[in-house]
């Protein structure tokens, strides 16, 4: 069973919480202000109270037993510089830090940061991408250039394998499922044939996405 700390308690601490409990993880969570983590209590396998800009404080929580480290202190952005800064120093295997911007991202990531997550980037290119295209209909972002996209397909893509379209090397994407409802169909081979009932999750580049699609 993986452990995780969890510094800051906000909205997204929340969040995290709830999903890392939901996978059955043990979870430590910590705020300055006891009243933020009450209703984690039965989520969380300790919760702690304290500034975890303070050396002693992060060094009391053995930091380097946990798999991973969240800072969620994305509002406060000298304390979340501090906090990533500190958990490297200590031993942190895996320090992820929220941020709010790309500025602050960088300096996380100069900071010591393994990772940074955006979560009001994430829902907010989302439904930009699914909104602004009556042909996409959710996308989901795993960096800055790519993203899987929820695509219908073409009307000239219909009856015809991907081996026939040589669908890979033609438009630089990569269909890794099929999707009918609530069954998400993974794995296709090359001869599975393109059905108008079914959506198509498609790994790739917006700038290729839009090209198909245009």
């Amino acid at each position: 069973m993986k452990s995780f700390l969890i510094i800051g308690m906000g909205t997204f601490g929340h969040h995290l919480c709830r999903a890392l409990a939901e996978q059955k993880c043990e979870v430590m969570i910590v705020d300055r202000r006891g009243e933020v983590l009450e209703d984690m209590l039965p989520l969380a396998v300790s919760a702690k109270i304290g500034d975890c800009t303070n050396e002693d404080v992060l060094r009391s929580f053995d930091v380097g037993s946990f798999d991973a480290c969240f800072v969620c202190l994305g509002d406060d952005v000298l304390a979340s510089l501090e906090v990533t800064s500190l958990l490297k120093e200590l031993g942190a295997k895996k320090v992820f830090s929220k941020a709010e911007d790309d500025i602050q991202a960088k300096f996380l990531l100069r900071n010591g940061a393994d990772e940074i997550i955006y979560p009001e980037l994430e829902v907010a290119t989302s439904i930009a991408v699914s909104e602004s295209s009556d042909s996409i209909f959710d996308c989901i972002r795993l960096s800055a250039d790519y993203s899987i996209y929820e695509l219908e397909p073409l009307e000239r893509w219909l009856g015809k394998s991907l081996r026939e379209l040589n669908f890979r090397a033609k438009y630089d994407l990569t269909v890794i499922a099929a999707v009918k409802g609530e069954t998400i169909r993974p794995n296709l081979g090359p001869n599975y044939v393109f059905r108008a009932e079914e959506h198509l999750l498609v790994l790739g580049r917006i700038e290729d996405i839009r090209k198909v699609i245009r």
